[in-house]
């Protein structure tokens, strides 16, 4: 039973209807408060959020956004999000951000820092701010803060965490300076204070204003104790009406948003006693959790009295509701991959979007709940039941659509159930037990342990067929640093793939073993990480120029790193496998052409995998409508699967 969560609160006499937080995190779904943003928030705020705080807003030109405060225009952007959230009862408060070192201007000229010190993710030397620029950017905030008001936002929230320009202030890290604004606890924290005095002269005592702090986790860098100190100062004047508490900055980037590997609330061990620091104001917290259930127990627990449960909307904007409407498991589960949030935001892509729920950035033209209608009942069959089959047949049964799900296995999900071995892995078949639930309620056809060919499909007689058969290890050796001289001995038993590696036990006999990646995902970490948990020693080769580049985006390669390299692990970067023999591997670094033999029991071959489409290429000829999806379409990844079986569903 749900004791607190659901309760109100009162943020400098502003009623939250509950103490479900959106924190603040990037959209980038384009130029300032547009229809997709507004459709964005519109759809969690009629899901039951209590709190949302918008992604940052730009207060200066030295470090523009997506969102810039700094415009007049933004009043009448808010005031139109404004009258769209309003009606539902959540309250919207903004975020106000200066990059500081990390974001410059557009020009190109340098950006602005407290000192010197360049930024650890572009390099850029910035500026040491004169005393004129520091005023210059304290008046900026305040005037931010007051255009939020003025177009109807119901607090403000000053972005002093995660490395940007106020935290760039409050560092020793990052502060160099010897003036006032410099050395002694007092003088760095005299920034912040100022901006926050000048906030507070701008829209008056009685309108919502708080702060967001985090501790960098790293060496030298500020400590929870330090933003604890913070807080008893700011709230003792009176400068704080909430204090919105995470972990990280720049320095330690994926502590900020942590992955499947953590733990629901990893941040709570040092966010905690900043939070405790606050003695009379409401204190929000955060750190992946993704029920309700779970953040009822952080507020009963006393550690935080509103608790953010960020990506768990990403994945389904109708938490609350649902929860409330007694339907919890009908609740689209966040899984923190990290791919399509963060992920495609630091990515080319540069947009948000979520990896279970493909409706990210498009609510205000199709949900769950407002699907394209179809014009008759219609028999579809779908064959595969991993996560594009299972999407497939969820959404087509949305739709009133009678549906066959054939499945050659004994179980559902596919070749998720091996993923889900991987140590720290398991939480990725959540949304395979989500779909699962989801298709016996929506009363699918589920048909396990039944090969479909051809003539079934002739005999079943769909109006649609949704081919979703998956994909299948290559493993010819080709490597595609050197595609000309794939690796020799691929043949040998010893020889295995992700699937072979995951679906029996290890032998007894492997103390040794080659982990080849040519692909930059997780399979490659997930094998090796699998075979250190049973004692072996690994080699890991791949021919990338960093380790797992295609999760760096997603905060995954560097945590990953860590704890392989805590076990027996060795890294062999811009390496070619060149031949398996009974008791070793032998590889040549690309760049100097040198050969070294590694000790091998087993080979893990892990390459870009070769679509499954017997049964696609057999009904080309069939009369009636068919659609192939997922790794049958092209081998991907887990987004791009579910993404295109919610398509074909929506289609057919």
């Amino acid at each position: 039973m749900l004791r607190k969560i659901l309760t109100p609160i009162t943020i400098n006499k502003l009623e939250i209807p509950n103490r479900v937080v959106r924190t603040s995190h990037g959209t980038h779904f384009g130029h300032g408060v547009n229809d997709e943003n507004i459709g964005f928030h519109e759809a969690r705020a009629r899901g039951g959020v209590g709190l949302t705080i918008l992604e940052i807003a730009a207060v200066h030109p030295t470090s523009p956004a997506p969102i810039c405060s700094f415009d007049d225009d933004i009043v009448s952007e808010y005031e139109k999000l404004m009258r769209a959230v309003r009606p539902h009862g959540m309250r919207v408060f903004q975020q106000l951000w200066h990059g500081g070192h990390h974001v410059g201007p557009s020009s190109g000229l340098p950006p602005w820092s407290a000192s010197d010190v360049p930024s650890v993710i572009s390099g850029a030397v910035p500026l040491a701010m004169s005393r004129g620029q520091i005023d210059e950017v304290t008046d900026a905030f305040a005037s931010a803060a007051l255009r939020c008001k003025d177009g109807g936002i119901d607090g403000v929230e000053l972005h002093a965490a995660h490395s940007y320009l106020p935290q760039q202030f409050l560092s020793p890290l990052t502060n160099k300076r010897t003036d006032e604004y410099g050395g002694c606890f007092p003088n760095r924290l005299r920034f912040v204070r100022g901006i926050m005095e000048a906030i507070r002269n701008k829209v008056g005592p009685d309108y919502p204003l708080g702060i967001r702090l985090s501790f960098e986790d790293v060496e030298g860098g500020l400590t929870p104790q330090d933003n604890a100190r913070i807080v008893e100062s700011l709230e003792r004047d009176g400068l704080i009406d909430f204090v919105d508490v995470s972990a990280g900055s720049y320095f330690s980037f994926p502590m900020i948003i942590g992955g499947m590997h953590e733990p629901a609330g990893y941040e709570l061990a040092g966010s905690a006693p900043i939070a405790a620091a606050a003695r009379n104001i409401p204190r929000i917290v955060t750190g992946r959790f993704r029920t309700l259930e779970e953040a009822d127990e952080v507020i009963a627990s006393g550690v935080g009295d509103m608790v953010g449960l960020t990506r768990a909307h990403i994945a389904d904007p109708d938490i609350v509701r649902k929860t409330v409407e007694g339907r919890h498991d009908e609740v689209r589960p966040c899984i923190a991959c990290n791919q399509g949030c963060v992920g495609q935001v630091l990515s080319p892509i540069r947009r948000l979007g979520c990896t279970v729920n493909p409706y990210v950035g498009r609510e205000l033209e199709i949900s769950d709940d407002n699907l394209p209608r179809a014009p008759r009942k219609r028999r579809i069959l779908v064959v595969g039941g991993g996560p594009a089959g299972m999407e497939a047949a969820r959404i087509s049964a949305l739709r009133g659509h009678d549906v066959i799900l054939a499945e050659a296995q004994s179980r559902l999900s596919g070749t998720i159930n091996l993923a889900a071995r991987a140590p720290l892995h398991q939480a990725i078949r959540d949304v395979t037990d989500w779909m699962e639930h989801e298709i016996y309620r929506l009363g699918v056809d589920v048909r396990l342990s039944t090969y479909v060919d051809p003539g079934d499909v002739e005999a079943l007689s769909p109006d649609a067929v949704i081919v979703a058969t998956g994909s299948l290890p290559r493993m010819d050796g080709i490597q595609m640093g050197l595609p000309g001289n794939p690796a020799a001995g691929m043949t040998l038993p010893h020889v295995l793939s992700s699937v072979d590696l995951f679906s029996g036990p290890l032998a007894q006999t492997v103390r040794t073993a080659v982990v080849v990646d040519d692909v930059g995902h997780y399979e490659a970490i997930a094998a090796a990480e699998h075979l250190l948990y049973h004692g072996v020693e690994v080699s890991f080769i791949t021919r990338h120029r960093s380790f797992a580049p295609l999760l760096e985006s997603a905060l995954i390669s560097e945590p990953a790193l860590k704890r392989l390299s805590k076990g027996d692990f060795a890294l062999h970067l811009r390496s070619h496998l060149v031949q398996v023999s009974e008791k070793k591997a032998s590889m040549m670094n690309m760049d100097s052409g040198r050969l070294k033999d590694v000790s091998a029991d087993a080979v893990v071959f892990i390459s870009h995998n070769e679509p499954n489409r017997a049964l696609a290429d057999a009904l080309v000829s069939y009369s009636g409508e068919t659609h192939v999806v997922g790794d049958a379409l092209s081998p991907r990844f887990l987004l791009r699967a579910i993404h295109e079986g919610n398509a074909a569903g929506c289609a057919v």
